[in-house]
């Protein structure tokens, strides 16, 4: 007989509320909602109707410490992220956290240590790595068959948000409530794909543009510029203040490029390496190519699929498809688009420098305040389509 898990959820609002939905619905194999979390009572008895049966709490810590919980969900504010998971780790529980993993680099690092003591499954919640058209990309470039990476393009800017959403939530869009704007809120599933794909850089140039297009306090419009060690550059624009906007992933190699658009990868692939030609022959270039189409010809499984996974990894022992310790990769970049723009538009090279950063954070969470707003009071039943990958 399968075993089950008994999972506790802290946070149930417009994200937490879904998965609550999904677990206690029962379509996640292997898992079981058998408490819930938050500081709304409202929100909590609507939740605790909704899943007869399930414990309540108003108080994190006393969730994580129940002995009959296996694993915690967290989908609350980003800056309780990493200091949840590191309790809940410490005491014995499996941990699956939104994302970001946190707003800095140095609560990254740190949680990510104690995850590696913990001996617990810890995974974090990149569900656009399920879709297959990027692990397709992933695949290409990792393997070679694109030859040495010259340059990568992301345009992302169809995260059209109104002012509406901003003021739906006291905490959003404020450094001290979300820690950031669009590249901490919506981008950073897109900065862990262009890095998963595409690998690390190790120097990073930003634009960050604060309340461009909204009455905010953070950034809604970034331009950053990468480079990478073999010398590759990449550049990766995104906004929340576009309609409709677009999504378009470019990366060239030395052997042909890839295109990921409109639900589709687009493959062009070279007989010789382009370099090697550029160097060796002396007469005219000439290049046999093939074009592949790729269609999406079958469905991301998104939040769903990265819940499955997590609980076949406690289960079965499965590999995850998204560790929680590589949020410390595309947090890492954000954190240095943060520092670059706030410098000047300088490079900050990486690793980073987190005290550095830190320092920046806290200057910018002094003059922040959490605003008057709507609270959120909805409660979801099922995933939003804006939460998955749109072409």
């Amino acid at each position: 007989m399968e075993k089950t898990i008994s999972v506790g959820l802290i946070g149930i609002g417009n994200m937490g509320s879904a998965h609550a939905s999904a677990v206690g619905g029962g379509r996640i194999r292997g898992l079981r909602l058998a408490a819930v979390c938050d500081i709304d009572e409202v929100r909590l008895k609507l939740c605790m109707e909704k899943n007869p049966g399930v414990k309540g709490y108003t108080d994190w810590h006393e969730l994580v410490r129940d002995p009959d919980l296996d694993a915690i969900i967290i989908a609350v504010p980003h800056p309780l992220h990493a200091t949840i998971a590191m309790e809940a780790l410490r005491s014995g529980k499996h941990v699956l956290t939104e994302k970001p993993v946190d707003i800095t680099v140095t609560k990254a690092r740190e949680l990510n240590e104690v995850a590696k003591n913990a001996g617990k499954v810890f995974a974090i919640m990149f569900n656009q790595r399920t879709n297959p058209l990027f692990a397709k990309a992933r695949e290409i470039v990792q393997s070679g068959q694109l030859g040495q990476l010259q340059r990568s393009v992301w345009i992302i800017t169809n995260w059209y948000r109104t002012q509406q959403y901003y003021n739906s939530g006291t905490w959003r869009a404020t450094w001290s409530g979300e820690g950031g704007g669009v590249l901490l809120n919506q981008a950073p599933h897109n900065l862990d794909l262009w890095q998963w794909i595409c690998g690390m850089p190790t120097e990073i140039t930003a634009f960050c543009d604060i309340a461009k297009y909204h009455n905010i306090e953070v950034e809604d419009d970034v331009t950053i510029f990468a480079r990478y060690e073999n010398g590759a550059t990449g550049v990766f624009i995104t906004t929340t203040g576009e309609y409709p906007g677009t999504n378009r992933l470019e990366i060239s190699g030395t052997r042909g490029k890839i295109v990921i658009e409109e639900g589709k990868l687009k493959w062009w692939k070279l007989d010789k390496d382009s370099q090697e030609v550029a160097r060796d022959t002396s007469a005219g270039y000439s290049f046999d190519m093939v074009v592949e189409e790729i269609p999406q010809d079958t469905p991301e499984t998104a939040h769903a699929g990265i819940l499955q996974n997590f609980s076949d990894a406690m289960r079965f022992g499965a590999e995850l498809l998204s560790p929680g310790t590589d949020g410390i990769c595309e947090l890492s970049i954000s954190n240095a688009a943060y520092l670059s723009s706030a410098k000047g538009n300088v490079p900050v090279t990486l690793p980073l420098d987190g005290k550095e950063f830190d320092a920046l954070l806290e200057k910018l969470i002094e003059k922040s305040s959490i605003k008057d707003g709507v609270a959120e009071k909805m409660y979801n039943t099922q995933y939003h389509d804006r939460w998955q990958i749109r072409w």
